[in-house]
């Protein structure tokens, strides 16, 4: 069988050049991402939200950023005691309210990735304080955003990313990019990661050693994999193909909308947050859609860029509903390829598939198994 190249960044290797993307409010918790790492992956706990979910979970009154301080610790510790392989990293969204606790927390528990999204995270190489393990991974969507944290990193702090995740407008939930640039084929994954590779290559030379690229976004079959990674790309980050996954922490129900869901029901929305963001239509978003209000008084203010005071619903909330398979009060957020799901599987025969679509599409180029 024909195989991908293991992905090395620093001095960490993991087998296969493939990141689980940190999909947050309990999609991906110590169960998912412990799985993906055990079978050779990079493995995330999505952050957001994760004090919600727990037997000490948040309840009003009790001091928000300790109890979600307390989750993250619980969940890496978790993940670590269920992997025998692999390395585990964690999602953090930038516009948190927590971020930089959060961060200071997965650093202190030594984890092995901090990928930073949804914002630029343009001061995360301080949270380090002298600790040398855990890697820094901005997710941005531009190689413009790539020079700014390049640049930036290196001026203030004498650091460079050591790896970079771009993600593309394909994904699910939040998205980087402005509603008119989604289906924009200039926004294409395809167009911009040339355009990033291209960015960071002056930062890598100049440091000496490289900033591996990861693309993310859309890609969903090992097909997708060999694609990009004969663009340049180190390795690809993938989500969605993940939900349906008995390893998944998810409900049942949330992995049922995603088998349930068919190409039209795949929509973007307008977050309360203020971005873009996809998901799979329900009753909850056709709702909103035609201007109900869903009463609600903001418990976490989570993000800072909600508009807890003008919004129809507290996203919080709909996607905590979501994630407990509660959909009449929430939604799934997926990426755009979720109506392809068919079934509940688990991951190790997902990673096994990924392997036979990247063996065929690898003898499909004429490239030849190597003894």
């Amino acid at each position: 069988m024909i195989r991908p190249k293991e992905l090395r960044i620093g001095e960490l290797t993991a087998r296969l050049p493939l990141i689980q993307g940190g999909m947050s409010v309990g999609i991906s918790l110590a169960g998912l991402a412990s799985a993906v790492a055990n079978e050779g992956g990079v493995g995330v706990i999505g952050t957001a939200g994760i004090g919600m979910f727990g037997a000490d979970a948040y309840v009003p009154g009790t001091d928000f950023i300790e109890v979600n301080n307390r989750a993250l610790r619980h969940q890496i510790r978790r993940a670590r005691a269920l992997m025998t392989d692999g390395l585990l990293g964690v999602n953090i969204m930038v516009a948190l309210s927590n971020f930089a606790e959060l961060a200071r927390t997965a650093i202190e528990e030594g984890v092995d990735f901090i990928f930073a999204g949804a914002g630029l995270p343009l001061n995360l190489p301080a949270l380090l304080q002298g600790r040398t393990h855990t890697k820094l991974v901005p997710i941005i969507s531009s190689g413009r955003a790539a020079r700014i944290v390049c640049k930036r990193w290196t001026e203030k702090y004498s650091y460079v990313p050591d790896a970079v995740v771009l993600e593309g407008p394909l994904a699910g939930g939040h998205l980087g990019f402005k509603e008119e640039q989604i289906d924009d084929p200039a926004y294409s994954l395809e167009n911009l990661l040339p355009e990033v590779l291209e960015a960071v290559r002056p930062f890598a030379e100049a440091a000496g050693r490289p900033i591996p690229v990861i693309a993310g976004g859309g890609i969903y079959t090992g097909a997708d994999m060999y694609r990009f990674l004969k663009m340049g790309a180190a390795a690809v980050q993938m989500a969605t193909r993940f939900v349906t996954t008995v390893e998944c922490d998810a409900s049942i129900e949330f992995k049922q909308a995603y088998i349930d869901a068919r190409p039209e029901d795949i929509v973007i929305i307008k977050s309360p947050v203020g971005l873009p963001g996809r998901a799979i239509r329900n009753q909850f978003l056709d709702d909103v859609a035609r201007g109900e209000k869903k009463p609600f008084r903001c418990p976490y203010h989570c993000i800072i860029t909600c508009d807890m005071y003008n919004s129809p619903y507290c996203i919080a909330l709909a996607l905590i509903n979501a994630q407990r398979g509660i959909l009449k009060n929430g939604f799934a957020f997926a990426g755009a390829n979720a109506y392809r799901a068919t079934a509940i599987v688990p991951v190790r025969q997902v990673i096994a598939e990924l392997l036979q679509e990247y063996d065929a599409a690898a003898r499909a180029a004429g490239e030849e198994e190597q003894g």
